[in-house]
């Protein structure tokens, strides 16, 4: 633990703070994103993966994990081939005073997958998984409306999962950001993209030493 509490420092100078008193540095970063491609990698393959000591990356692991970085480790499945293939969101309208209630409801649905409780003209936003389309016109028809304390939703069937990452983290960021060349190409003495002025006097006596 207090090798992790010495080499804190984040490389980039934004470090990130976990619980239990450390920060989360470059090398944090590191096993996070190897976590991410991998989550059953052995301690060994994922100290050669970072470039650390198998000792170094069971400490950090650990301290994840403990910390609660790391909150747990499941697994993805494919919604088609397990008979749920139809993705729809609920944008729901909730009476401010029965929050609560909605919320107590919301629990005793097992087929939400996910609610988040939002800004803009809707209060929450729930998504859920059916085999078919009149499935999710049920759910929202006769359950859904008939809780008092939903005042209206408003339900978008999604066609296409385009892009969906088990989580996203600091250093995704750095990475996406363009390199600036350090040196800029030139032709002769003039850089590319720029223009060169050349004064009156100049251009006049370039033209009587052409004629």
């Amino acid at each position: 633990m207090s090798e992790i509490s010495r080499n804190g420092a984040s490389a980039s100078g934004q470090p990130g703070r976990i619980g239990i008193g450390l920060e989360l540095d470059a090398v944090h970063m590191k096993i996070l994103e190897v976590l991410r491609e991998n989550g059953r990698i052995s301690v060994s393959a994922l100290a050669e993966r970072v470039g650390i000591s198998r000792a170094n990356a069971y400490t950090r692991f650990e301290a994840l994990r403990a910390d609660g970085a790391i909150k747990r480790f499941t697994a993805e499945i494919d919604h088609v081939r397990t008979g749920l293939g139809i993705t729809a969101l609920i944008f729901v309208t909730v009476r401010q005073q029965m929050w609560k209630q909605f919320r107590a409801e919301l629990a005793r649905m097992p087929e939400v997958e996910y609610c988040a409780i939002t800004t803009g003209q809707h209060d929450a936003m729930i998504q859920v998984r059916m085999s078919d389309v009149a499935e999710v016109h049920a759910m929202v028809t006769d359950r859904l409306a008939n809780i008092p304390a939903v005042k209206a939703t408003e339900t978008v069937f999604i066609l296409d999962e385009v892009l969906r990452r088990p989580y996203v983290l600091p250093s995704d960021r750095d990475k996406a950001r363009p390199v600036r060349r350090a040196a800029q190409e030139t032709s002769g003495d003039v850089p590319l993209g720029k223009m060169r002025f050349v004064g009156a006097a100049e251009g006049r006596a370039a033209l009587r030493k052409d004629g």
